[in-house]
């Protein structure tokens, strides 16, 4: 059967994915006061990162259009999906299905269908690869949704931040526990709930201790990963990024490990040296 898998732009695609040919990336936009940026090949991160920092005011980002869904899934393929932004933190999830009520509108025998990553970044990376292992092993459309979405309910995104700003002055920190942060170099250390919110899990004074303990934290609530991926996300700061990846593989057994610098989305909303990783 051939497969597509359209993964939002906040999903980073791999080397081996973009020359697979069966994944593509939905672009999401950014714009900071008068500037635009587009999340495609054309995304200078440096550029995006210099005039957030320049900038008093909050960037805005804007999901891609149902019809741009719609589009992807006209092509002609055995088995589309896509793969989004956790739906409580993006419209991403909502445009995608929008766009498949569209698409089936016009070819009802299509099989298409959307997944709620309750995740973001390399979260959706990973469920992507793990739609085309199934799809490799010869599952049927029907079995891959049921064993994706128990993958996803499964996988967890642990995240450290330098910078808090872009979550909170957009909204996404709704559930995030109150703490005075900037004066004491405190840094909080979050991950996803199984709804796909943002919780704040534990805290320590400087980036450096806070990593080291989500490591600590993540291994020790994981077990048999034979059969999974972890990777990691950074932007702009790949060492820190090696750091983390080098520190989780240490403590889990993991089939494979993998480390990307994150995209336009993920700069925006992660700022500048910001770490995720995903189980």
């Amino acid at each position: 059967m051939s497969y597509l898998v359209v993964i939002d732009s906040c999903g980073e695609l791999t080397p081996d994915m973009k020359a697979s040919g069966h994944f593509m990336s939905a672009p999401l936009t950014m714009d900071v006061d008068q500037y635009h940026f587009v999340d495609d090949e054309t995304f200078d991160q440096q550029e995006f990162l210099k005039r957030v920092r320049e900038s008093p005011n909050c960037p805005r980002s804007a999901c891609p259009s149902p019809q741009y869904y719609k589009e992807c899934f006209d092509k002609d393929y055995d088995h589309l999906y896509a793969v989004t932004l956790s739906g409580a933190l993006s419209g991403s999830y909502n445009s995608a299905e929008v766009g498949r009520t569209m698409a089936l509108e016009e070819h009802p025998d299509k099989k298409i269908h959307v997944f709620n990553s309750k995740s973001a970044s390399i979260g959706e990376t990973l469920i992507g690869r793990k739609i085309a292992e199934y799809e490799e092993a010869g599952f049927s459309f029907e079995e891959i949704i049921e064993k994706v979405d128990a993958y996803i309910a499964s996988q967890v995104t642990w995240f450290v931040l330098e910078s808090l700003e872009t979550l909170r002055k957009n909204g996404r920190l709704s559930n995030f526990k109150a703490f005075v942060a900037t004066a004491l170099k405190i840094k909080p250390i979050c991950t996803s709930t199984p709804e796909g919110e943002i919780q704040q899990v534990a805290q320590a004074r400087g980036i450096n201790k806070a990593l080291v303990k989500m490591v600590e934290m993540a291994a020790d609530s994981v077990s048999n990963m034979q059969d999974n991926e972890i990777a990691v996300s950074h932007v702009n700061n790949p060492e820190r990024g090696q750091m983390v990846l080098d520190a989780i593989r240490e403590r889990t057994n993991a089939k494979y490990y993998f480390m990307e610098n994150g995209r336009g989305c993920t700069s925006m909303y992660s700022n500048d040296g910001g770490i995720i990783m995903v189980l």
